[in-house]
């Protein structure tokens, strides 16, 4: 269906196009740490600069969307984000570093807050859902970023050049097809939709978001981690350590396309559930430090946690309190800022311990995230309701 409906094909290359991007981009952080000699604390000193680039850009999206219209700011932020993703291999040293992941951070906030908002109002005008399917495409993108990219790092004696190959590749395809989406804005607020301050809408959803952000922490750090994971600890060849995100890009498109069956099966509790279980088994064979068990273990955890996003999403849009447009804001907001905060934090752990332990504290965030399914979130959803209320 969205292969062959440009409507919905056009913004959901979007979110891959975005990951296209970072799978690119990730595959070059041991390149960094290597040419400014840096510390897992300085490298993750300088990925916070992309959360502080978020928390920057959140108060304006609302401004910029309405100004410009989803559709174009959605446009827009694609294709600024994919120059400046060229701007942190450039770098002559490491203030440059962290200024140019500072834009960065804000493009990205910009771009990903505009492209779940036109899929959020598109799913509404056409009363079809593909968000599911369009989280798949990010999780596509990043297999073909970091596993095409794999590949095309041999080929390439200067990592600028492979990133302005791909960005450029993203900025001539989303020209191509972002109009299909561009002229879309959002409805015009009703008197009840009056605009308030986003911690008065938290409580609602406070528990999908708590999950939505170890979730989203996860993600991030697998995608900036997992490639040092395998480089340091299973000391693999830096060809080989993308191998982990690779696998994990993969084995999270498929569990992504196919989760809407799972949940229609299972239901969205035991879906998050049974996910969170196969998680955290994942992150033991990841700790073996073994070549084809941590990888094996990466392909699993991709796996497990891609339907837990999805779900979370599905719950916040049947809350009674929120509007959808609102309730799923809120989730991916805050579940956004845990993708941006996970890679820095776990810099700081690995520093003061070891890149080891900054995996034992992401096994522990799934079982804490379990823990909430199970005990809060049961209690207030059930297959046989159709809004969630916490």
């Amino acid at each position: 269906m969205i292969l062959s409906n440009r409507n919905y094909f056009a913004p959901s290359w979007v979110f891959s196009s975005v990951n296209i991007l970072i799978g690119t981009w990730i595959l070059y952080i041991p390149h960094i740490k290597m040419k400014f000699a840096l510390d897992d604390s300085q490298v993750g000193f300088a990925l916070f600069f992309t959360a502080i680039g978020l928390l920057i850009s959140i108060p304006f999206v609302p401004y910029l969307n309405k100004k410009l219209g989803v559709g174009r700011s959605t446009q827009i932020g694609i294709l600024v984000l994919a120059v400046l993703f060229n701007l942190p291999l450039l770098a002559a040293n490491y203030i440059s570093l962290c200024g140019s992941l500072l834009l960065t951070g804000i493009l990205s906030g910009f771009t990903s807050t505009s492209m779940n908002s036109l899929v959020s109002i598109i799913e509404n005008r056409n009363n079809n859902n593909f968000m599911s399917a369009a989280h798949g495409f990010f999780s596509l993108g990043g297999f073909l970023g970091a596993g095409i990219g794999s590949f095309l790092i041999l080929q390439f004696s200067n990592p600028s050049y492979h990133m302005l190959l791909m960005s450029s590749l993203v900025i001539v395809t989303n020209l191509f097809l972002s109009k299909n989406y561009s002229a879309i804005k959002e409805a015009p607020q009703s008197e009840h939709q009056e605009k308030t301050n986003i911690f008065k809408n938290i409580n609602p959803v406070f528990g999908l978001s708590i999950i939505a952000f170890i979730i989203f922490f996860n993600e991030g750090a697998v995608e900036h981690w997992s490639n040092l994971f395998l480089f340091d600890m299973v000391q693999v060849t830096e060809s080989q350590a993308g191998y982990g995100f690779v696998i994990f890009s993969l084995t999270m498109t498929l569990g992504r396309f196919l989760g809407d069956g799972v949940s229609r099966r299972l239901g969205s509790i035991k879906t998050m559930g049974a996910g969170l279980i196969i998680a955290a088994m994942a992150y033991l064979l990841i700790l073996t430090a073994d070549l084809f068990i941590s990888v094996l273990g990466f392909g699993v955890l991709g796996l497990g946690i891609s339907v837990i996003i999805p779900e979370l999403f599905r719950m916040a849009g049947r809350s009674k309190q929120l509007s959808t447009s609102v309730a799923i804001s809120v989730v991916s907001g805050i579940g956004f800022l845990g993708f941006l905060v996970g890679p820095v934090l776990l810099g700081f752990i690995s520093n003061w311990s070891s890149l080891m332990m900054s995996y034992v504290f992401l096994l522990l965030l799934i079982i804490t995230a379990f823990a909430l399914v199970v005990f809060r979130l049961r209690s207030k959803y059930s297959a046989s309701k159709t809004e969630i209320t916490e």
